[in-house]
């Protein structure tokens, strides 16, 4: 039997999954978590064969749990699977040891496939985003950028982002320009949406 811990932060997605799992002869899903945090812990308390992360969950995301359950349950292979499927999430997914990176409009019988699969030692990645994600490139954004851009997401001053960061107006000025002039963008406002449309933020 394949051991699969499932962490969805949607109740009725997670148990759609855990059903249609559940009639694979081969596959058990032996826990479940609705956020970040409380899968690392049922992966820590069941050791899963295989583990099976969203991306966008409260607290601590998906991208976060799956580089930590990496580290601390060696055993256990991670697959992402995603509403999102936006090429720096993948990048960012393979860098914290996903093997597996699939979008939830995948046809439902592909999962069972794919969880063999990675069972088996192979990776799995959706062929169009892999290409995206080849053609699209690295982050080019410095994790101070990204800081700052991501506190622009909500439309604050920069009065209001140099406070939250403890930085100087000049710097945010300066780290946002050097954002804009990154993502080509013509604004703060546009850099942020391509940013998060490619999954840097």
């Amino acid at each position: 039997m394949i051991r699969v811990m499932l962490a969805e932060d949607q109740g009725m997605i997670r148990g759609a999954l855990a059903s249609l799992l559940g009639l694979e002869p081969d596959i058990e899903v032996v826990g479940e978590a609705a956020d970040g945090a409380q899968a690392l812990a049922v992966a820590l308390d069941v050791r899963p064969d295989v583990a099976l992360l969203d991306i966008e969950m409260p607290g601590t995301d998906g991208l976060t749990a799956c580089a930590t359950i990496t580290e601390r349950v060696p055993g256990c292979r991670v697959m992402i699977l995603t509403t999102f499927g936006r090429p720096g999430y993948l990048r960012t997914a393979m860098e914290a040891g996903a093997v597996a990176f699939l979008v939830k409009d995948s046809p439902a019988r592909e999962l069972a496939a794919a969880i063999r699969r990675v069972h088996a030692g192979e990776r799995v990645i959706d062929p169009g985003l892999a290409a995206a994600a080849l053609s699209a490139g690295p982050n080019p954004l410095s994790g101070r950028e990204r800081d700052v851009l991501a506190a622009a997401a909500d439309g604050s001053t920069i009065g209001d982002i140099a406070a939250k960061l403890h930085l100087s107006e000049g710097t945010v000025r300066n780290y946002l320009s050097s954002a804009i002039q990154k993502t080509q963008a013509r604004n703060r406002i546009e850099a942020v949406r391509r940013a998060q449309a490619q999954g840097w933020l």
